[in-house]
């Protein structure tokens, strides 16, 4: 223990004999592991915001949404190729009627339009849907209520509103009971909700207005389907059960063959969980295996170090070799000069890679988060890394013949 903790001395001060080139040897490294450690912070915190939000929302929580996921390679909804009125009003009535497995549906309309009050206006998220949503949605009123079943069925011209447009239209006026203009229809204001904030894809949640699903239908846009379903399973144990029976009973409705796809895709919250999971991971992937790059152009430079170290203290060599040092002492010597420079980049990779993960989180949208395993990760890597290079160096010096090291000038 003795010896080693002298060679960890003694390979600290040849390093610091050249700082800047060793600095410069370590680079490889830093940038390298700097990489590896920041891009697993981004994605572990990625997922674990998406787990919140999950959380928030109910994790026994299923979405049914028009068009299939397989067809056309899961792009014909995004390009606007699907009929919207695939999923209507009747698709919740059978789902409510027939289930075992759902607590309660709800049919949600997502739209957007400018909000006037008083000469002030503001462009909002509309949420359409029924009284239910207040608990499937989990829905926080701070002021005064939600909307009724009665509100639902008279198609009242009702709105709750996000703290986001209480700031913009209301400033420190208290809304409840004023008049709102959404398009060509005038709401009364019987709600605020709490704040939420954004989500995991910065989409900010407080600047949404919540109105009754009839009055979006019937008076605002003049439609009679829906965008979207939102089903609540009984609980978590029950949510694969519930997935499955939702899809059945929705085919059932479209008269759908069991031969033939269906028309709509039905996710939980845990499968949704599980893609954010594999696009995290395979983003992260990628960017270790750039990564990877930067740490083998670090390692070769590791090695070419210590090949000039080996030249440079080659008369030194001789000199310890002659008053009995052994080619293990020697080999042992410039292995850990190689580790302890490849390891001191790894710690200053870290340092870099939570120095970028604070500016990330202060400054933009995205939380990070870094864990042990990064570390450890990034810890070993290096010990790796200088190892592999360090081994030819130290076989070199340690097969100086000390005669003609003593010799060399």
């Amino acid at each position: 223990m003795k010896r080693f903790l002298e060679n960890i001395k003694v390979a600290f001060q040849a390093l610091a004999l050249s700082k800047l080139r060793s600095f410069l040897t370590m680079l490889g490294i830093i940038i390298g592991v700097g990489a590896v450690v920041a891009m697993l912070s981004i994605g572990t915190g990625a997922q674990q915001m998406v787990l919140q939000n999950i959380q928030d929302i109910g994790s026994n929580l299923i979405i049914v949404s028009p068009g299939s996921r397989d067809r056309n390679g899961g792009f014909e909804q995004m390009l606007g190729t699907v009929p919207q009125d695939q999923l209507k009003n009747e698709d919740i009535a059978a789902i409510n009627r027939d289930s075992q497995f759902i607590k309660g549906a709800i049919p949600v309309i997502l739209s957007s339009s400018v909000v006037t009050y008083m000469g002030a206006s503001s462009q909002v998220s509309i949420y359409a849907s029924s009284e239910k949503a207040v608990d499937i949605y989990n829905f926080n009123i701070e002021d005064g209520r939600f909307y009724t079943e009665s509100d639902v069925a008279n198609s009242a011209n009702v709105a709750v509103i996000g703290q986001r447009v209480v700031s913009d239209l209301f400033q420190r006026r208290d809304p409840l009971g004023e008049m709102i203009r959404i398009g060509n229809q005038n709401f009364t204001v019987i709600g605020t909700i709490k704040e939420i904030g954004a989500d995991q894809f910065g989409q900010d949640q407080d600047n949404v207005i919540s109105i009754p699903i009839t009055t979006a239908q019937n008076k605002l846009f003049g439609m009679d389907y829906i965008n979207l379903i939102l089903a609540q399973a009984i609980n978590e144990e029950a949510i694969d059960d519930a997935t499955k029976e939702v899809e059945q009973i929705i085919r059932r409705q479209h008269n759908l063959l069991p031969d033939e796809k269906s028309d709509f895709t039905v996710q939980n919250q845990t499968q949704m969980l599980d893609i954010v999971e594999t696009v995290t991971g395979i983003f992260t992937i990628a960017i270790a295996g750039i990564a990877s790059i930067s740490l083998l152009v670090g390692g070769i430079g590791i090695m070419n170090i210590m090949l000039v170290s080996v030249t440079e203290r080659t008369r030194e060599i001789g000199i310890r070799k002659a008053v009995g040092a052994k080619n293990k002492d020697i080999l042992l010597q410039f292995l850990t000069e190689s580790i302890v420079l490849s390891v001191s980049g790894g710690i200053a990779g870290i340092a870099f890679a939570i120095a970028v993960s604070a500016v990330i989180t202060q400054f933009t949208i995205l939380t990070t988060s870094i864990t042990l395993y990064p570390i450890l990760l990034a810890i070993s890597f290096s010990m790796v890394v200088g190892l592999f290079f360090g081994i030819w160096p130290a076989m070199r010096a340690a097969r100086l013949n000390p005669i003609d090291a003593l010799r060399y000038e």
